[in-house]
């Protein structure tokens, strides 16, 4: 694999791991929606992932990553449409589709 996409999906794999620390075990959506501060780092890791995403896909379009051009376009909606972000949905995706983009990203990497 080649080296820079090793370091994209590194990129992803500590930004999920970022997310689920600030969220913690115990996940409320409550809580979620009530901390700013906390909304903004979980949305700053998602253009993390969107970004790293998106150069990944210019190296090999054929990634194993499901949902990949999805996930760029989360990425473009946070930082362009930031005023249309929906708390509701940014949820969803980190409660479902995080996990599933975890394990892949782990088994490209070889879980180093």
């Amino acid at each position: 694999m080649q080296r820079e996409i090793r370091k994209y999906l590194f990129d992803i794999k500590e930004s999920i791991d970022s997310i689920n620390d600030y969220l913690g075990e115990k996940r409320d959506f409550q809580s979620y929606l009530e901390k700013k501060i906390l909304r903004r780092a979980v949305e700053r890791e998602l253009e993390i992932i969107g970004e790293a995403t998106n150069r990944l896909l210019k190296l090999d379009q054929n990634i194993a990553i499901s949902d990949s051009r999805r996930i760029v376009n989360l990425r473009n909606l946070v930082i362009h449409g930031y005023d249309q972000v929906d708390n509701v949905i940014i949820w969803g995706l980190i409660s479902k589709d995080i996990p599933l983009l975890k394990k892949q990203v782990d088994n490209l990497l070889g879980d180093i």
